[in-house]
């Protein structure tokens, strides 16, 4: 005999699949960002504050 399902299950898996598309749309957000970020063709360096020749406009470097 197969059992009826109740409406707390119906609403449940109402909020759970609002939830993972919620979730599933965030991931998507960071991994878009991440990608333009790393493919946008400027030189990657990380931050440690240290000055970096390589990383100073062509003026400011005293060429042309």
């Amino acid at each position: 005999m197969l059992k009826a399902e109740h409406e707390i299950h119906q609403r449940r898996f109402g909020r759970n699949l609002g939830l993972g598309l919620v979730l599933v749309a965030f991931v998507a957000l960071v991994f878009g960002l991440t990608v333009v970020k790393v493919t946008r063709g400027d030189p990657m360096q990380g931050f440690d504050h240290v000055v970096r020749p390589e990383m100073a406009p062509a003026e400011a470097q005293g060429g042309n």
